[in-house]
C-alpha cells in the first residue's frame, strides 16, 4: 500500500553545479555566415554575447571555446589569420570585462573522419585532459544539433541550445529526448543568466 504522504513530495530536477562553459563560436558569440568567417573584418559580435561572456566571469564561470573550424584545412584561412580572428574575439570580450580561458577548434574537414569534429567529443576531451575537468560540472551552449549531440557524446552535465545561428533549424531535428538540450534560450545573453541562475557560485 502507498503511504499517502507520498503523494506530497515534490519531485526537484537535478541540477549540476557547474565549473565551466563550453562555448561554440559562430552564431553563438557572433553572427553566422554561409561564407565562413575569413578576416577579423567579418568577425562581428551578437549583440549582449560580450556582455553575456563578461556575466559568466564575475560569476565565478570558466569559459572555453569548442567550436569546428574547417576554414583551415579548406585552405580558406590561414592559421594566422583565424589567430587573428580569435584575437578580436578575445579583445572584445575583455574589453567588456570577461575572459576567454582556452580555445580549441577542430580543422579539419568533414570528409577527414578526425575524432575531433563535432559531434564528436573529441575536442572536449581535449580541455578534460589538460583541465582536469569534471565533465558533469560542465556546460555546453551552442546553436546547432552538432553542439547538443557533441555535449551528449562528451558527458556534459548540461545542454543550452541558443536560438540564434542555426537554433531555430536544430529544433527540429533534436526531437528525440536522447539527443535534446536541456534548455532552449534565446541567445547566449539569455542562456548566460539561466546559468547562473541555476548554478549560483
Amino acid at each position: 500500500m502507498i503511504n499517502p504522504r507520498l503523494n506530497n513530495i515534490k519531485i526537484i530536477k537535478y541540477e549540476p553545479m557547474l565549473n565551466t562553459i563550453f562555448l561554440d563560436r559562430d552564431g553563438v558569440i557572433n553572427v553566422d555566415s554561409p561564407d565562413y568567417i575569413k578576416t577579423p573584418d567579418e568577425f562581428h559580435f551578437i549583440p549582449g554575447s560580450t556582455k553575456a561572456m563578461a556575466l559568466l566571469t564575475a560569476h565565478g564561470f570558466d569559459i572555453i571555446l569548442i567550436t569546428n573550424q574547417s576554414v583551415i584545412n579548406r585552405k580558406m584561412v590561414t592559421p594566422a589569420t583565424l589567430d587573428a580572428i580569435f584575437d578580436k574575439l578575445k579583445s572584445g570580450v575583455a574589453a567588456e570585462g570577461g575572459t576567454i580561458k582556452d580555445i580549441f577548434f577542430c580543422p579539419h574537414t568533414p570528409r577527414e573522419n578526425c575524432s575531433c569534429r563535432k559531434p564528436l567529443p573529441g575536442l572536449i576531451l581535449q580541455a578534460q585532459k589538460k583541465y582536469s575537468l569534471d565533465l558533469k560540472e560542465t556546460c555546453m551552449v551552442g546553436d546547432s544539433a552538432k553542439d547538443m549531440l557533441c555535449a551528449r557524446n562528451a558527458g556534459c552535465g548540461k545542454s543550452v541550445l541558443v536560438k540564434t545561428g542555426n537554433g531555430e533549424n536544430a529544433l527540429k531535428t533534436l526531437q528525440s529526448p536522447k539527443y535534446a538540450p536541456d534548455h532552449v534560450v534565446e541567445d547566449l545573453l539569455a542562456a548566460a543568466r539561466l546559468i547562473i541562475q541555476t548554478s549560483p557560485r
